[in-house]
């Protein structure tokens, strides 16, 4: 995950998090369950980027595995 992604994840699920808080300080339930959305949509971004980087991972190991240049 490249560092401009961590950046911009984390940003939306602080956004998400103060949605839910101020939701539920105002008695906003809208508000509340969008907070929620937003907060599952940046940790639905962060499995994405981990599944993408365990991938790329996986490929350079294989890749090292049978091109040894001995």
């Amino acid at each position: 995950m490249g560092f401009g992604d961590k950046i911009s994840n984390a940003a939306e699920e602080a956004k998400g998090k103060a949605k839910e808080k101020f939701g539920d300080a105002t008695d906003n339930e809208s508000m509340e369950a969008e907070g929620r959305a937003d907060q599952a949509k940046a940790n639905a971004k962060k499995v994405g980027e981990n599944v993408k980087d365990a991938a790329e991972n996986t490929k350079d190991s294989a890749s090292d595995l049978f091109n040894d240049d001995k």
